[in-house]
């Protein structure tokens, strides 16, 4: 959701550590400053322990094969290696890693990246990541099988003026569905994308699902924001997040799709109103490459994730504004989803929870005929209650004020079923699609 601000967090959160800086202990700060020099140095009080941060697997266009590994570090220069390992094996195959660090905010990140390729399907694999020395504890990769059953966690915007209640959701959901095969984050991940703050925040939400399983990224508007609230390229995204490659020479990686099972995921990005101003042709772009691609990689299942969404709500305390079909979204890729029979389509944007169940050509089909949609919620702390008036098409919607909620779905042969539920774990909607 757009919003203006005439002020920055970042004032308010620097003066607040100076503050506290200064409140603080001599011997504290002494300790402090010790610990923080061995940290720049490499050097760390438990020998042969590697330290690294926002430790994540990335989506790739064939996850049965293959995955990225991201991550960070507090200092450059280390010597790093992944090493792989198939389960019950002891052959270690050694991945070399890129330095893929990048400045944003002000801010050198001292990033890297790490390619797997050559795994099997549905096999079971040990990482970790080695320098100086040292190596990171064994983590778990798994890759799917042709036509796995699986669940995958779907968080709508994590978006917030406090990341507090979007970890805690986050881990809650992780803790409740360890099962999970992957998980997807839909777009306004955070509240300003060139705040290096808020993304090391959020990540604090995904950190533990993130090291085990694949994360798959969506752009959303917020992630086009620059210090000033003015639009820019998403430089920050687009560097911590190495998508699959689309083919494109002017929007690389804004927009992918990747086969997990049985389903083909195809990642839209509706960000043209912000990118427009710096690069032209998104859409025209997005539509010819979508042909393309569904005719190549059609699965039983074929499911789009997007940010913004495909309705126009009226708002309370404005007649002025009418309900129907967003001009910008809906009009535009609505029936291309009809034309391309496309399954569900996951939209986020509105920070409400809204099931429509299926429309075909603009108008409701009770019986299964078009997409299903599905408007995801809100998982950050940015809510807008009472705002939206519901539309004709909403089946379900969520009591209000509305509090964050994540979704699942899981993919067996012959359905899909999404779930939609508070961070309590409370259930407050499902809905199965099943094949004609």
């Amino acid at each position: 959701m757009e919003r203006k601000k005439t002020f920055t967090r970042r004032t308010f959160i620097k003066a607040a550590i100076a503050a506290g800086t200064a409140a603080a202990g001599g011997a504290a700060l002494w300790k402090l400053a010790g610990m923080e020099w061995l940290r720049r140095k490499g050097l760390h009080p438990f020998p042969n322990i590697l330290y690294i941060e926002r430790l994540r697997q990335i989506i790739t266009s064939d996850p049965g094969g293959s995955r990225v590994l991201m991550w960070e570090t507090d200092a450059d220069g280390m010597d790093q290696m992944v090493e792989i390992r198939a389960e019950n094996a002891e052959e270690i195959r050694r991945i070399p890693v890129n330095d893929t660090g990048f400045s944003d905010d002000d801010v050198m990140v001292h990033q890297y990246t790490a390619e797997i390729d050559k795994l099997m399907p549905g096999a079971k694999y040990s990482y970790r990541i080695t320098a100086n020395d040292g190596a990171t504890g064994w983590q778990d990769l798994c890759t799917p099988a042709a036509d796995a059953s699986y669940k995958m966690l779907i968080f709508p915007d994590s978006q917030s003026s406090d990341y507090a209640d979007w970890q805690q959701m986050a881990h809650l959901a992780w803790a409740r569905n360890t099962d999970t095969a992957l998980f997807a984050c839909l777009g306004d991940l955070v509240d300003n994308g060139e705040d290096r703050f808020q993304w090391t925040e959020f990540f604090k939400g995904i950190d533990e699902m993130a090291h085990v399983i694949p994360m798959v990224p969506v752009m959303g508007n917020h992630e086009t924001y620059d210090r000033q609230w003015q639009t820019r390229l998403p430089a920050a995204y687009l560097n911590y997040f190495q998508t699959p490659r689309n083919g494109s020479k002017e929007f690389e990686r804004y927009y992918y799709s990747f086969d997990y099972g049985d389903v083909h995921y195809v990642v839209l990005c509706t960000q043209q109103k912000e990118i427009d101003g710096f690069k032209s042709g998104l859409v025209e772009e997005q539509l010819a490459w979508i042909r393309r691609d569904l005719k190549a990689h059609r699965k039983k299942w074929n499911i789009v994730l997007m940010h913004k969404d495909v309705l126009q709500y009226r708002i309370q305390g404005r007649p002025e504004r009418s309900e129907g079909i967003d001009e910008q979204i809906g009009r535009v890729w609505m029936p291309v989803f009809d034309e391309l029979l496309i399954d569900v389509v996951f939209t986020a944007h509105l920070h409400t929870y809204r099931n429509r169940g299926h429309i075909y050509a603009f108008v409701k089909t009770p019986e299964q005929k078009g997409p299903l949609y599905i408007l995801t919620g809100v998982a950050g702390n940015v809510r807008y209650p009472n705002l939206w008036i519901d539309h004709a098409f909403d089946e379900v919607t969520l009591p209000q004020p509305e509090t964050d909620n994540y979704l699942t779905m899981e993919v067996r042969d012959d359905r899909l079923e999404i779930a939609c539920f508070l961070s309590d774990g409370t259930e407050m909607d499902r809905v199965k699609v099943t094949k004609q």
